[in-house]
C-alpha cells in the first residue's frame, strides 16, 4: 500500500490510505473453547445474581464475535485533508477534534494514529499507520492541531483487545 499525496482541484493536499474497518485476530481451538466457558461463567453469575442486562451484553456480545468470525474486514479509506480527516463515509472537522498523537514503537507491532474529540461523546479514534511514514503525518497534522506528546503507549483497551484476541 503507497501512501498516496493528491492535489485536488481546489489545491487541497491530501494524504490518503486504506485501512481494514476492523483488527482481525488469529484464533486458535483453544481460544474458541475459553471464550465459550468464560460466557457460560458470566451468563451463570448474570443468572444468579439476576442482572438480565449483563446476561444481555454477553450474548450480544458473543454474537458480534461469531457473526464477524471469518469475514474478511471492508477497506475504508482514511484521508487528511486541509479541513479535516475522512474517514470512510465520515468526516471529522479539524475544530471537532481536540488532539492527535502518534504512537510508534515497531518491536511491540503498534503503528497508530490516535485522535481525542473535544467533546466526551465521541470516544477516541484509532487508525493504524501500516507502513506510512509517521513524520509526514504529523507534519501535516500539526498545521491544524495540537499534538499529545504525553500519550507514548497504546490505550490499555486496545491492549487487552490484542491481548484477548476480540
Amino acid at each position: 500500500m503507497e501512501e498516496s499525496v493528491i492535489k485536488t482541484d481546489f489545491d487541497q493536499e491530501v494524504i490518503a490510505w486504506e485501512v481494514p474497518e476492523y483488527e482481525t485476530h488469529e484464533r486458535s481451538r483453544n481460544w474458541y473453547v475459553g471464550a465459550i466457558a468464560v460466557a457460560a461463567l458470566l451468563l451463570v453469575f448474570a443468572a444468579l445474581t439476576k442482572n438480565f442486562l449483563f446476561a444481555g451484553i454477553i450474548i450480544i456480545a458473543a454474537l458480534v464475535i461469531i457473526l464477524t468470525d471469518g469475514k474478511e474486514p471492508a477497506k475504508v479509506r482514511v484521508s487528511l485533508t486541509d479541513e479535516g480527516v475522512e474517514v470512510g463515509r465520515k468526516f471529522f472537522d479539524y475544530d471537532e477534534i481536540k488532539d492527535f498523537s502518534i504512537v510508534y514503537k515497531p518491536k511491540q507491532g503498534v503503528k497508530n494514529l490516535y485522535f481525542e474529540f473535544k467533546t466526551v461523546v465521541k470516544p477516541r479514534l484509532s487508525i493504524p499507520l501500516f507502513d506510512r511514514d509517521p513524520l509526514v503525518i504529523r507534519e501535516k497534522l500539526l498545521k491544524y492541531l495540537q499534538e499529545d506528546l504525553e500519550r507514548t503507549d497504546q490505550p490499555l483497551s486496545e491492549g487487552l483487545a490484542k491481548l484477548f484476541k476480540i
